[in-house]
Formats: structure tokens, sequence, C-alpha cells
């Protein structure tokens, strides 16, 4: 979709940490069009990534339309990192309102049998020890407040099988663990739900799924396009906001519908739309 122009205030007041918030290059990933949207409903937002120049980029395209935020710096996959990471974005918030768990990457493709273990540990520690991470660190800054939301973003990977050993389960823990900070932090007025992206095209995935690869992808949804990182915010701002108020524990695919059709029909979409060979 293109990206918003048009702004309600939705978040005004609000103090927001989003992970993952940097995009390389001048793309729009998941992480910067959650922040920049946050930031341009009103919030104010913790910008965290590895990579200062990756998030400047998301600081930029924030400023530019006058909204608020500040760049954080380090590792969250580490838990002293996150811990100083956000001791030091709660000093600059002032509080919390809002966590959204963005980080995520991409490893471990193959049998289990011949993927090097180091993969499977690295995949674990960052698309999963990193919500682990997050949510330990900024719980009591939540508590303390008015307690509003977590919005853990996954995959649709996290659903159904990919044939991947390790992002699929890490995927799928996250859903698992959304939903029990739902049960865990419910009575305390905190809300934690999961948006599961699916064919999104952001500047990573663009990197490897080319040509017929992303035909393909777009052949097999229902609606017949593939998605991108402004669909995910759009989500994930529902997901935080008031708007969901009666809403947590949940997990909602942002995938045109790819997780409902069935694969007989999705063969057939993706043989009748295929270009006529030369």
């Amino acid at each position: 979709m293109p990206q918003p122009h048009i702004f309600h205030g939705r978040m005004t007041g609000w103090r927001a940490i989003v992970t993952g918030a940097g995009t390389l290059g001048d793309g729009v990933g998941t992480g910067k069009a959650i922040a920049t949207l946050f930031a341009a409903e009103g919030a104010k937002v913790a910008l965290f990534d590895l990579d200062e120049a990756r998030a400047r980029t998301t600081l930029e395209l924030i400023n530019s339309m006058k909204g608020d935020a500040c760049i954080f710096t380090g590792n969250v996959a580490d838990a002293q990192d996150a811990k100083r990471m956000t001791g030091e974005a709660l000093e600059w918030l002032g509080g919390l309102d809002t966590l959204v768990n963005n980080i995520g990457i991409g490893a471990g493709a193959g049998q289990l049998h011949v993927v090097a273990p180091d993969d499977i540990d690295r995949v674990l520690s960052v698309n999963l020890g990193t919500v682990i991470n997050m949510c330990r660190e900024a719980m009591p800054a939540l508590l303390a407040g008015n307690g509003k939301s977590i919005v853990n973003i996954s995959s649709v990977a996290g659903i159904l099988a990919h044939g991947n050993s390790a992002y699929g389960p890490s995927k799928a823990a996250v859903i698992q663990l959304t939903a029990e900070l739902a049960v865990m932090y419910g009575r305390d007025g905190i809300r934690a739900n999961c948006v599961a992206p699916g064919h999104i095209m952001t500047p990573m995935v663009e990197a490897y799924v080319k040509g017929e690869g992303r035909r393909v992808r777009s052949a097999i949804a229902p609606i017949g396009i593939e998605g991108d990182a402004w669909d995910i915010a759009q989500a994930a701002l529902f997901l935080a906001g008031s708007e969901s108020r009666f809403i947590t524990g949940i997990t909602l695919p942002v995938d045109g519908g790819v997780t409902v059709v069935g694969p007989m029909a999705a063969y057939e979409r993706v043989v009748q739309e295929a270009p006529a060979q030369a």
C-alpha cells in the first residue's frame, strides 16, 4: 500500500519502543514502517537497532514528518544490552505504553540433520530471544503505567510449515509466547498480540526473492498481490492502540489469504497465471 499521509492522532501522548526499527538503504522494512506510523500518529518512539546507520534512515523519515523519535543502538539478543538499552530508552521516554518486538532473521534453511547447530542457535536467539529479553526488561515500566500493549511480529511460517529447521519453529514460539503473555498479564491491564506477515516485499526480502519467485508469491494469495511494510504497520497500529482494547492473545495473519487457501487451489492459481512459454 502507499505510504500513509493522513493521520488522526491515534497515539497522541503514547510512548513506544520498536525493535529492529532500521532498514538497509532507502527502502522501508517493517520496523521502519511501524515506527514511522506510530510517530506520525503522535507517539514518542524509541528506535532500537543493531546498526545506527539503518536506524538513522527511520529517524530521518520521522523527522521529515515532524515526529518525535530517538535512536538506541545495541544487540537486544544479549540480555545485558537489552537491559541497558531499555533503561536508556525509558529515561528518554518517561514511561512506556507499548512495545513492538519486530526483530527477525532468516537462516537455517535445509533439513535438520545438515543445518549447522550454530545457525539454529542464532535464529532462536534473535527471533525468540529478543522478544523474551525485551518483554522482561520492559514489563516493569508497562506494569507501572496504565499497562497498555505488546505487539510481537511473527510470521505465517510460524503457522504453516515451510521446510525450515529454525525460522518456522522460532516464529511459532513467538506466537505461543504472545498467548502466554496475554494470560500472565491480562489482569494487569496489559494486552499482548501478534502479527504474522505473509508474502511481504521489503528490502530484506527483495535481496533474495526475484522474478518468478515474486510472481508465484502473488499468484498463491487469493487476492493476487504481495503486501508491503505499511500493511504490517497498519495491523501493528491497530493491535497496539485503544481500538483493540478487547483483543488479546491473538495472532493476526497479514498475508493476502495464503494461510486459508488450500494447496490445490494455490497450485491451480500458480499454473493458470503462469506466463506463456515462448
